[in-house]
């Protein structure tokens, strides 16, 4: 039986939700439920039932972005759309392709858009005993899985960031670490989850980094997004992995180092290949 977090990562269900369309693309999933709040804005979306379509006549990536913003604007008034962010995200189906349109970061999941992401795993080893991982605690206080534990460093990749730059500046707010020793960080693997979420749908395209740390680096939250770091035993996250005390992605982005450094057996995974956007180690 798969672990919870990689049986999460494809919990989803596309009949309880609408596909929304900017002109002929697929750019998100819309729960049921929440369809018919977008009746209030008959000028923006054309609503049938078989999809959720933004209005052809916002035919500028301005236009587009203008029109769902008043409209996202509005849904968080009403409480709609939870845990405002104040951050821009792209939408786009590829990391590199051109936005079709830019919307408030809170509104990803309510509009189910591909979103992208960082997570580093911090590794310490040692000549005397076996390797650890620096593992973070979530502050009670973030918008999404607050409290759960998580990679010493995990960041949303905004708007005009690239995937490295978002790195660095993440290892510096999660967890104060210097751009020199971010850039050490190695590329793991790359994956995709898709899952509906109590806020929406999480559509999200991950890269996986490790980066070997010293023994006497400790990591110092700079944000506030951060409760605790603690440095753990390969089987403590293992166990935490199984528990589900982990969030789904740092549970995939902790398993993906275990398996590339074979420190865990793939017997232990089953049915992560089915996550990855490349083959699985």
């Amino acid at each position: 039986m798969p672990l919870p977090s990689i049986a999460a990562a494809r919990r989803f269900d596309p009949a309880a939700h609408l596909p929304f369309f900017i002109g002929n693309e697929r750019v998100g999933w819309i729960r049921r439920g929440d369809v018919s709040l977008l009746g209030r804005w008959p000028g923006v979306f054309a609503i049938d039932a078989s999809a959720v379509r933004l209005s052809p006549s916002f035919d500028t990536v301005d236009a587009r972005s203008a029109a769902l913003g008043a409209v996202i604007g509005m849904l968080a008034a009403d409480g709609r759309i939870p845990g405002w962010r104040d951050e821009t995200y792209a939408i786009r189906n590829h990391f590199d392709a051109a936005p079709l349109a830019f919307i408030e970061r809170a509104a990803s999941r309510f509009f189910g858009t591909m979103t992208y992401a960082v997570h580093l795993n911090g590794i310490v080893e040692y000549d005397d005993c076996a390797p650890q991982l620096w593992i973070a605690r979530r502050s009670e206080s973030k918008a999404t899985d607050p409290g759960m534990l998580d990679n010493v460093v995990a960041g949303g990749i905004g708007w005009g960031m690239g995937v490295e730059a978002t790195l660095v500046k993440e290892c510096w707010e999660e967890a104060g670490m210097s751009s020199e020793l971010a850039a050490r960080a190695v590329r793991g693997g790359t994956f995709h989850v898709l899952q509906t979420l109590p806020e929406g749908t999480q559509a999200e395209q991950i890269f996986v980094f490790d980066v070997a740390l010293p023994a006497d680096f400790a990591p110092r939250n700079q944000d506030g997004e951060v409760g605790e770091h603690r440095l753990a035993r390969i089987d403590e996250v293992a166990r935490w992995i199984e528990e589900g005390a982990l969030t789904v992605d740092a549970s995939l982005a902790t398993l993906d180092c275990l398996l590339r450094r074979r420190w865990i057996d793939e017997e232990a995974c089953e049915g992560i290949a089915a996550v990855y956007d490349s083959p699985a180690p």
